[in-house]
């Protein structure tokens, strides 16, 4: 079975992270796409709602959808977390995020990350850079972000996640 992980924060789950997942599914030929929590994400320490109340909020998400799991990690660094996958899913702007040195000890230990990664599979956004070899997932959820939906955009949650109340 040929699993893709997308690791985020789901901060709140929006209807592009599951347009991104099915984009995976489809174009990447994997059995299942795991959405894949960090108990302390690189970039966003003090993370709210809490860990918990986000991991019953996907709970509902993938509820009904086998194709779709989730799991938590201790891992921070995306190339820690797709270890053993096949594809690791992001938006650009996460890929950015990984070929950024300030994120790691050394140039030299983000190439090695970077060299470790899986199949990349990679949602456009914006302007930020595709990898020339990652497949390049056909979705056109630009003007969608967790941070909009935190800033009022509550359209752009998952119907899951706005019933939570959690971001209200």
């Amino acid at each position: 079975m040929a699993v893709a992980c997308y690791p985020g924060t789901f901060n709140p789950p929006t209807v592009a992270h599951l347009a991104i997942a099915e984009a995976a599914l489809r174009q990447c030929g994997v059995d299942r796409v795991e959405l894949v929590v960090s108990r302390t994400p690189i970039g966003k320490e003090d993370v709210r709602p809490s860990l918990e109340d986000r991991l019953r909020v996907l709970r509902h998400v993938i509820h009904g959808r086998t194709w779709l799991s989730l799991s938590v990690t201790e891992e921070r660094h995306v190339a820690d977390i797709a270890r053993g996958y096949d594809v690791v899913v992001m938006g650009a702007d996460k890929w950015a995020q990984v070929n950024d040195a300030a994120f790691y000890e050394s140039a030299a230990a983000r190439d090695a990350a970077v060299a470790s990664l899986p199949r990349v599979a990679v949602a456009p956004r914006g302007d930020d850079p595709v990898p020339g070899d990652a497949v390049v997932l056909e979705v056109d959820m630009h003007e969608v972000s967790s941070t909009a939906v935190r800033d009022g955009r509550r359209d752009l949650m998952l119907p899951e996640a706005a019933a939570s109340g959690l971001w209200d």
